[in-house]
């Protein structure tokens, strides 16, 4: 935002505002040049468009992911030292990655009657068969399951138990029990919404009453790129199939929600196509705010091709920018698709600005004079813009999420080419333009018209077949009538001093509210909001928060390196440090999985001799003939054992929080305890963005708003505006930040782009408000900051009704990704307008004189 204040300082303004005016005049005088080169070299890197779908980078784990996150560099470890077996040995809780996989969460047809009967297990077992049945080119799913012992892997224990008779689950249920049913049976994964007899907590041998959710698991096999590739072969034509065969199914005491492993990043990937159809309602909607707030009643003086073209400018800088970086081979996430709102949204802003500016020189003077005119008072309004955003956005590049990397260097590239098409591009039509006013011609039919009223004609006809007028007194257009609104009512209303203690009251208010919500504020993506509303995976997402977060992962503790396993004072000290992270308040420590303890145990009872590194690695078969999945949980040789691995569960992880402080505790501990451990799970990948994404936004905000202090000490020349403007930074984006807790927004790899992009538009509107303060020659405090309303107020409103405008349609989006954007933008430009339109004007009387130095 900006206006055509004059404040000039010797080092900046001056020079640039000369080098502008050069340009103006060589625009003014030869436009077609500077009209069809952008167009020429718009449509040749608009070719970059060709390379999309070799730059698309939507892989969720890669984006949404922060780069060199510790799990990262855990999980190459742990495949290194226990690499699976999908073929031959399968296991869900030993598996590194989420896995390949088909689940279901099934429920009683009624919510408050069990599963555990008859007539549910009967459709459970239809529904096993038809899953069973999927083939895809020719591959059954027995040939692409993942395998125990030959056979494929089962999907539920009970579901194995009762066989292929129904009948059996009201047989077993006096034996179950929750949530271990037997020695090598987990049910905590697998039911939801038990009832269970009552009991001491350290039973977990309670007998099970009923349930009201089951999960199933369909396991395929991964290990190696065929079997890959053949089981996402049979996972897509699953998802193609499913919903036509559980119509089929007919199920009537059961409902069932389903998920693969490849929902999440196939839901996600469709998001793009979804924002498609709503930049064209953008486009639409911006061009007719520009062409409304840029219309005159004068038909020559209207300014409606200048204002369609200077969208069309901004449509320009998307193509050429993208296009180049697309050339480039910058990846293209799905965050970029926000980026064309926003700039279609900001571009215009400049536009107004030279709108503005040119009305404001003499009608008399020649095209290139008024042009020359127009660019040297633009030069810094315009300049400075294109420089905070620039900046707020390249700072962002730092960050360590690459989605929000590449989000920065989309939109910080278009900015740039926003500013270069703005002084060449739409200054040329603002030429040609003149040229036409400069002859007295209709906007529309291009013929030359009166410029004398004619009353014989009637009032229709003067109004839209005459025109040409303007202020004799001043040799220069009419003013707009909303500058006058700022200069004799808002600006005067504002200075009185009881709206001014109200103003302060507002501002207490505000702040006062925004902290409370920065207090409250919540971290880390949602995966599930990665995915459509409507999509059938946020019905699985739901039912599992409903029933299945009692039991959260089954979290690997590794041991890294060698340790003598058979000398008691070392294996004590394993213990110790086992009991410590067993202690834990998100560990059930009698859940635990040891194949140390167990091996321990067999020897004490079969008094076996492990008190030397031969025996003790010798005997280590016979736990194995006890307990056959200990197997892959030893990493041995004859000579030592090099690495091996417990498990232990986790309870009550149910929300964001929960998940950092478990990674928190459970790395805390391992970190403390003289053997070499490390906790592993593949849900670590993701909840490492908790630990940097408030360091990353803080560290980035921090960055940005010294480069803006910086950049308002040259821009201000009075050091206590400029503090000013910093102070305008900080309170924004305390606002935004708080405001978001209100709106059920996250701070997470989405908001934090928005929270970088508040910088660039808190400096947009408080900067030039004390720019020209700084610049008035008004004698009094409450005159200066009516006369920068005057100058500013309009140009202000334009630019955050454009923004505004430019992102609204994405409240429409039914994806997380563009709500939270729209949700944040509308923020950051309301408080932003707020403090430059009435926070700051009548802060800046309160302090003493802020004149020029």
């Amino acid at each position: 935002m900006g206006g055509c204040g004059g404040c000039r300082t010797d080092c900046v303004e001056r020079p640039l505002s000369r080098a502008l005016r050069r340009l103006g005049g060589l625009v003014g005088a030869h436009p077609w040049p500077f009209l069809l080169l952008p167009v020429a070299l718009s449509a040749a890197l608009g070719a970059g468009f060709a390379q999309l779908p070799l730059r698309e980078a939507n892989d969720i784990e890669g984006q949404f992911t922060p780069r060199g996150g510790p799990a990262k560099t855990e999980r190459r470890l742990v495949q290194e030292r226990f690499p699976t077996r999908d073929a031959q040995h399968f296991s869900a809780p030993r598996l590194t990655t989420e896995g390949a996989f088909v689940a279901f969460v099934v429920l009683a047809h009624e919510p408050n009657l069990t599963l555990l009967t008859r007539a549910a297990f009967a459709e459970l077992l239809a529904l096993d068969a038809a899953v069973r049945g999927f083939r895809a080119d020719g591959l059954a799913y027995a040939q692409v399951c993942a395998r125990i012992n030959g056979t494929c892997s089962s999907p539920n224990p009970l579901l194995s138990a009762v066989g292929n008779d129904s009948a059996r689950i009201e047989a077993l249920l006096p034996n179950l029990t929750f949530p271990v049913w037997q020695m090598r049976d987990f049910l905590g994964t697998f039911l939801g919404g038990v009832t269970v007899d009552p009991g001491p907590v350290e039973d977990q041998s309670r007998p099970l009453r009923g349930a009201k959710a089951l999960r199933l698991f369909y396991y395929l096999q991964e290990d190696d790129p065929a079997r890959r590739e053949a089981s996402l072969k049979w996972l897509g034509a699953f998802l193609q199939r499913i919903p036509d065969e559980l119509a089929s199914l007919n199920l009537t005491s059961v409902r069932v929600a389903y998920f693969t492993s490849i929902s999440r990043q196939e839901e996600f990937e469709k998001n793009g196509k979804e924002v498609v159809p709503l930049f064209s309602i953008t486009y639409f909607l911006t061009i007719f705010f520009s062409v409304i707030s840029c219309t005159r009643l004068d038909c020559v003086r209207t300014k409606v091709w200048a204002a369609a073209f200077g969208v069309l400018s901004s449509g320009l800088a998307v193509l050429s920018s993208f296009g180049l970086l697309l050339f480039c081979g910058v990846p293209f996430v799905i965050t970029v698709a926000n980026a064309p709102f926003l700039i279609l949204g900001v571009g215009v802003d400049d536009m107004f600005i030279m709108v503005s500016c040119w009305q404001k020189t003499k009608v008399k003077d020649t095209v290139k004079d008024r042009m020359a005119d127009t660019y040297a008072e633009a030069a810094v309004s315009v300049t400075i813009t294109t420089l905070t955003d620039v900046l707020a956005f390249y700072v962002g590049i730092a960050t360590s999420f690459p989605s929000i990397q590449s989000f920065c260097i989309y939109t910080g590239t278009a900015f740039i080419f926003c500013y270069i098409y703005n002084l060449t591009f739409f200054g040329a039509v603002l030429a040609l333009n003149g040229r036409r006013e400069e002859s007295n011609r209709h906007w529309l039919t291009f013929m030359k018209v009166s410029t004398e009223t004619q009353e014989s004609r009637g009032s229709a006809y003067n109004m839209c077949c005459v025109g040409g007028s303007y202020d004799k007194s001043t040799g220069a257009e009419f003013e707009h009538p909303m500058n006058g609104f700022f200069r004799n009512y808002f600006g005067p209303f504002l200075m009185h001093s009881w709206t001014k203690v109200f103003v302060v009251v507002l501002y207490l208010g505000y702040l006062g509210s925004s902290i409370y919500g920065c207090t409250q504020v919540k971290e880390g993506i949602d995966l599930r909001n990665l995915a459509n509303d409507n999509s059938y995976v946020v019905q699985y997402y739901n039912w599992e928060d409903e029933y299945f977060k009692q039991y959260g992962p089954r979290i690997m503790v590794i041991v890294t390196r060698s340790i003598l396993y058979w000398n008691s004072t070392v294996r004590a000290d394993l213990e110790n440090c086992m009991a410590s992270i067993e202690n834990s308040t998100y560990v059930n420590k009698y859940l635990s999985e040891s194949w140390l303890r167990m091996y321990v145990s067999i020897a004490d009872k079969m008094s076996l001799n492990i008190g030397d590194r031969r025996s003790f690695i010798g005997n280590l078969p016979t736990l194995f003939q006890v307990n056959p999945a200990a197997q892959w949980d030893v990493n041995f040789t004859d000579l030592e054992i090099s690495a091996s691995r417990f498990f232990i569960q986790t309870v009550n992880v149910t929300t964001a929080i929960d998940e950092r402080n478990l990674l928190e505790q459970l790395r805390g501990l391992t970190a403390e305890c003289n053997i070499p451990l490390i906790v592993y799970h593949p849900a670590f990948i993701y909840f490492d963005q908790y630990l940097v994404i408030a360091l990353n936004t803080i560290q980035n905000v921090g960055i940005a708003t010294g480069a803006m202090l910086l950049i308002s000490l040259l821009l201000i020349p009075n050091p206590l505006c400029s503090l000013w403007v910093t102070f305008a930074i900080a309170s924004v984006i305390v606002g935004v930040t708080g405001f978001m807790t209100f709106w059920n927004v996250n701070l997470d790899s989405i908001s934090m782009i928005n929270l970088v992009i508040c910088i660039g538009f808190s400096v947009d509107f408080s900067a030039h408000i004390s720019y020209a303060f700084v610049s008035s020659e008004r004698p009094s405090m409450n005159e200066k900051a009516v006369d920068a309303l005057y100058h500013l107020g309009y140009p202000v409103v334009q630019g955050a009704i454009s923004t505004i405008v430019g992102v609204v349609v994405l409240s429409m989006a039914a994806t997380y990704i563009f709500r939270t954007f729209f949700k944040i933008m509308f923020l950051v430009i309301l408080f932003g307008a707020a403090h430059g339109l009435i926070f700051i004007p009548v802060f800046l009387t309160f302090f003493g004189f802020c004149g020029r130095l």
